[in-house]
């Protein structure tokens, strides 16, 4: 019974990491995103 718990709790936070790396990496692209969008180009405020 022991080892069935292990195995169960090996595979929950299995689980668990894979989710947590998707939703990093997720969230690495939406910075990506916002920051191109965000982006200021600082000659373009000289030259007015």
């Amino acid at each position: 019974m022991k080892a069935l718990r292990r195995i169960l709790a090996g595979i929950t936070v299995t689980i668990l990491a894979f989710r947590a790396v998707g939703s990093f990496l997720s969230w690495i692209e939406k910075q990506d995103d916002t920051s191109t969008d965000a982006w200021v180009d600082e000659d373009e405020f000289e030259d007015a």
